[in-house]
């Protein structure tokens, strides 16, 4: 588990909107002094990093090998994507709510949903709040 920085670190921000569809003829305006973790962690105290194994949540645009922003300070409401210690390993599941029971939801059909039984061990460690996804894989060190 790798944990929030607290000393933010600011980047240049490019304050044009970037065109997903015709491009834009300038990008104009920049600012210093953009902070991700100031923009991104609302609660350095309470969120931690986490990389994702696995395809369960591509659905929801999370796949292998992304970053995870959690914050374990928020309370889990339903709809909300949450890590969660399920039969003592971390997962990764949208918390729906069936019946009135909380479900972990997985968002690709090839996975089961888990409805946690009477007795079942189900631990929320915290909401997801945010992701990276590499669109060019960078070498961790």
């Amino acid at each position: 588990m790798v944990h929030a920085r607290p000393d933010p670190r600011p980047v240049p921000i490019v304050t044009e909107m970037v065109a997903a569809g015709f491009p834009s003829p300038a990008l104009d305006g920049r600012e210093e002094g953009f902070s991700l973790d100031a923009h991104v962690i609302k609660h350095p105290e309470y969120t931690f990093i986490v990389t994702v194994a696995g395809d369960s949540m591509e659905g929801a645009g999370i796949f292998h090998g992304d970053w995870l922003v959690v914050d374990s300070s928020l309370t889990p409401e339903d709809g909300d994507v949450v890590v969660a210690v399920l039969d003592g390993e971390l997962t990764v599941k949208r918390l729906l709510s069936r019946d009135g029971r909380p479900m972990l939801h997985a968002e690709n059909p090839r996975y089961p949903d888990f409805v946690p039984s009477e007795h079942g061990d189900v631990v929320i460690w915290g909401v997801v709040t945010g992701s990276f996804h590499p669109q060019r894989r960078l070498r961790r060190k």
